[in-house]
């Protein structure tokens, strides 16, 4: 399965998304900004957008929820490593209430890996954040492991964002 996203005004976003109705494209907005996330297998719809391949998905993308997505920048040698962790994971975030979808995405251009959650809502993801599970998946690398995986070639920085549907 191929992914795009690309920035953009919501009215303008929404635009796309009128353009293209069978597109798999969901508008996604926190604040002031406005991503357009579009998953298949066909090309990407977008002119300009940010390209990536999925290295691992579980779940369905849905119309409404809550989007958090971990931008990790990888080095080229330590990108079979990172993957490798993911594919083989235990899956304790597929288990949680609420949970809706994951993409682990690797990007065509660049270094930096998009791990993509999208949860029912901002307090199954919190609750998620706050659990067992979430340190046990973590205690390799997660926030709070006091040394860097040799693998991450930078910080790492977090996204959040509510999926939003336009009206007809």
């Amino acid at each position: 399965m191929k992914v795009s996203m690309t920035n953009g005004t919501l009215n303008y976003l929404s635009k796309l998304k009128k353009q293209h109705p069978e597109a798999s494209l969901f508008l996604l907005q926190d604040q002031d900004k406005t991503v357009a996330y579009y998953e298949g297998e066909d090309t990407s719809i977008f002119e300009e957008g940010r390209e990536y391949e999925t290295v691992d998905h579980v779940g369905t993308v849905q119309p409404q929820g809550y989007v958090v997505m971990n931008n990790i920048p990888v080095s080229d040698e330590g990108r079979p490593v990172f993957e490798d962790r993911f594919k083989n994971r235990a899956g304790n975030v597929e288990n949680r209430e609420g949970f809706q979808a994951i993409r682990i995405l690797r990007p065509l251009k660049g270094n930096t890996y998009v791990v993509f959650t999208q949860w029912r809502n901002e307090q199954d993801f919190e609750d998620w954040k706050n659990s067992q599970s979430f340190e046990d998946a973590h205690k390799k690398s997660g926030p709070k492991h006091q040394k860097k995986p040799s693998f991450i070639d930078g910080d790492a920085y977090i996204t959040k964002y509510q999926t939003i549907q336009l009206e007809e």
